[in-house]
């Protein structure tokens, strides 16, 4: 399974990968980006099974990243993670197409949960 992880931050990187691989899954199966343009190029080279998103990020956030990820690709799932937990933002992020939420900071858990909901209804 491919998974595209997007987070400017490079520790907040660094931590959803190292989760990820601690779940189980190859460092040649994720891909990372530090905002939604380079989201855009992985998204084009490699069409992941599943996309981690941050909502703020310089250049193209990740709301606008998923965006234009649903006016291609209504099936992909996407979990926006990000600081960003109010109701309002919760409901923008759903209307925009994310399949669910994470708001940091968070737990391997959590994370780990939110996947396997993703895993059990999509694949």
């Amino acid at each position: 399974m491919r998974i595209l992880v997007l987070d400017d931050s490079s520790t907040m990187l660094r931590i959803i990968t190292n989760t990820l691989k601690r779940l189980g899954y190859k460092d040649e199966e994720i891909d990372t980006g530090l905002n939604g343009k380079e989201g855009i190029e992985a998204y084009k080279k490699t069409k992941p099974d599943l996309i981690l998103t941050d909502w703020n990020m310089p250049e193209m956030n990740g709301l606008e990243f998923v965006k234009w990820v649903r006016k291609r690709d209504k099936d992909t799932p996407i979990v926006m993670i990000t600081t960003e937990g109010g109701k309002a933002e919760v409901i923008t992020a759903l209307k925009a197409g994310v399949n669910n939420y994470i708001v940091k900071p968070f737990t391997p858990d959590v994370l780990r949960s939110k996947l396997n909901e993703i895993i059990e209804n999509n694949f």
